[in-house]
């Protein structure tokens, strides 16, 4: 029996650690798209709950009859790195018009337990005229509707809207399409993750540029730490109640630290405040900090810089790197080498020289870049990438290589050179994962 009760328990932490990795990966996971590792969380629901809840203050639910499992991850420094992407253009990341009718759709995909696309676009038109801060939107144009139909899809992609007859991308061509969709209106309500209502923020929409920093922590901020009110704001006439205790404090300091490793592999310590440093470096912290890795099934690399998360089995890794699934991910990899041997950094002139470089070195490679213009967004869009998964910073007017950028290296193969294909005359050496969870 003893040896029996090991075994069990030995696989039940098997189970949570890779669940753990898995719902890291895909915050929101149904089990239409994957019915193994949902039948998995559900299954190990009540230690993932705890796990969650305890190490990175993370709420899970989980509806096995509705078939979807939701972690609602709360960065406490909202950024632009995971943007929502286009099914189609290249997977390229939504911009602001295609935000807004996000937020519009959504609204009114709350009431409509069954849809019509072109019974919803007339619902999305009649709303955004009758608000003031909102650019009508018009059908008729064939941009518009291509806008449309990115929404939906992503939406499509989250199990919100099922279709029951037609196909979305038929829109772009005709307004007059016919398609039909259920809308799964609960899953629709747990989508959002800040912790504080957009409503309970509510400005006149003349302030929000001005204010739209300030107005993004408010969303973030969580009353369980202590310093605020009902609706996310300092209460100074209620001084008993926003008083930060010490354990608020040690709470807000573990979650804020873990939250990061665990969202993004690579922490490094001088983007720490110095009552994270301090907790983090304390013996509690350390003992929390390692005995949460082990749980998650992740190895832990702690150096004078910072620490940084290996998952053996790529199952928390959402962005890949190094990744040759595009051009500006094969340059990403090969603008290392100058950034890490310029310590001081390199401004937009050399890293445009860079990609210039690239292009004379391989003629027949990069062909969306070969214009007079070309190095410059190479260089670019190669800089956003390495920005986006921590290898690179900005300090002041240049771009610098961060400590886990020298975790790369490139080797030169024998034999002569193509023309059109970097990654045959090198290949990338890494000492450990660069991968972005």
């Amino acid at each position: 029996m003893s040896t029996l009760a090991n075994q069990l328990a030995s696989a039940e932490r098997e189970e949570v650690a890779r669940a753990i990795r898995l719902l890291l990966a895909r915050p929101l996971l149904t089990e239409a798209a994957d019915p193994t590792g949902f039948d998995l969380v559900r299954r190990r629901r009540d230690p993932l709950t705890r796990w969650f809840d305890y190490t990175c203050g993370w709420n899970l639910v989980v509806e096995p009859r509705r078939g979807y499992a939701r972690l609602t991850k709360v960065r406490v420094n909202p950024d632009g790195s995971r943007p929502a992407r286009r099914a189609r253009s290249g997977r390229a990341p939504f911009d602001r018009r295609r935000y807004v009718l996000l937020c519009v759709a959504a609204a009114e995909l709350l009431s409509m337990p069954m849809t019509t696309i072109g019974m919803l676009a007339d619902r999305v038109v009649q709303a955004m005229a009758a608000d003031r801060a909102l650019a009508g939107f018009d059908p008729v144009h064939r941009p518009e509707r291509m806008a449309f139909v990115d929404v939906l899809k992503l939406l499509e992609s989250y199990d919100v809207l099922r279709v029951v007859d037609g196909t979305t991308e038929t829109y772009v061509d005709s307004a007059e399409a016919k398609v039909l969709y259920r809308v799964d209106n609960t899953l629709l309500m747990r989508l959002p993750a800040a912790p504080v209502g957009a409503s309970r923020l509510a400005v006149p929409p003349e302030e929000v540029p001005a204010r739209f920093e300030d107005l993004l922590v408010g969303l973030v901020r969580e009353r369980r730490y202590g310093g605020a009110s009902a609706d996310g704001t300092a209460d100074d006439t209620h001084a008993e109640t926003t008083a930060i205790t010490d354990a608020q404090r040690n709470l807000r300091l573990r979650h804020s630290v873990l939250r990061r490793l665990f969202d993004d592999p690579v922490l490094y310590r001088a983007d720490l405040a110095d009552d994270e440093l301090a907790y983090v470096t304390s013996l509690t912290g350390r003992q929390i900090l390692r005995r949460s890795v082990e749980q998650a099934g992740f190895l832990l690399e702690e150096r004078a810089e910072g620490f940084l998360l290996v998952d053996p089995d790529a199952i928390a890794t959402d962005v890949r790197f190094p990744d040759d699934s595009s051009t500006a991910r094969v340059a990403a990899l090969l603008l290392l080498a100058p950034l890490c041997a310029t310590p001081a950094g390199l401004l937009p002139e050399q890293l445009a020289e860079a990609g210039a470089e690239l292009l004379r070195r391989f003629p027949g490679w990069a062909k969306a870049y070969q214009s007079e213009e070309g190095p410059a967004r190479l260089a670019d869009d190669a800089v956003r990438i390495l920005l986006d998964v921590g290898l690179a910073g900005r300090a002041r007017d240049r771009v610098v290589a961060r400590p886990a950028a020298y975790r790369y290296r490139l080797t030169e193969t024998t034999g002569p050179a193509p023309k059109n294909d970097p990654l045959a005359v090198t290949t990338a050496g890494s000492v450990g994962e660069g991968d972005k969870q």
